[in-house]
């Protein structure tokens, strides 16, 4: 699997700075060592009020739906608790939103104001942590918030992608 954590651990950045094109140091938040899905890496220092995750991609031709969650950890046994599951469906042009926490699922959350995902097309997908919830951004307008069911935003440190997509930048 891609950023495995043999992987990571193998190519951790020193002092946690990245490279810039023109080779000047610039302070990494979150580190990727690549953007295959599925994806899954490491969210440095875990969530916190304030702190945002980028994804930019493009839907594959004929997606069948995509998936992007935060969670604490990467353990699949125990399954590690989920803060928030986005799931893009396009037959039913939903795109849903849940949590896992103690091996539970909650209620899922379906609502929303327009499908914003189009087959064959880039997309910005933005998660802006905040006290009480995280708020949902697609293309630069808000979407839906979701209220935090993991009360330790810190102990949120991992993102994982998959489904039909390719990634472009993670940020």
């Amino acid at each position: 699997m891609a950023g495995s954590v043999v992987e990571r651990e193998a190519l951790k950045i020193e002092d946690g700075h990245l490279n810039n094109s023109l080779g000047s140091p610039v302070q990494a938040d979150l580190y990727f060592p690549r953007l295959i899905v599925p994806f899954c890496g490491h969210i440095r220092g875990g969530m916190r009020p304030g702190k945002k995750i980028l994804i930019m991609g493009m839907v594959d031709l004929n997606p069948e739906s995509f998936d992007i969650s935060l969670t604490c950890g990467e353990s699949e046994d125990p399954r590690a608790d989920v803060a928030i599951e986005l799931k893009a469906v396009f037959t039913d042009k939903q795109f849903l939103r849940n949590s896992c926490v103690s091996g539970e699922w909650g209620e899922e959350q379906s609502s929303i104001p327009y499908f914003p995902f189009i087959p064959d097309q880039p997309f910005k997908v933005e998660i802006l942590c905040e006290h009480p919830r995280f708020r949902i951004f697609v293309d630069g307008h808000q979407l839906f918030d979701f209220y935090h069911r993991v009360e330790t935003l810190s102990a949120i440190d991992t993102i994982k992608i998959n489904g039909d997509l390719q990634l472009t930048k993670l940020g």
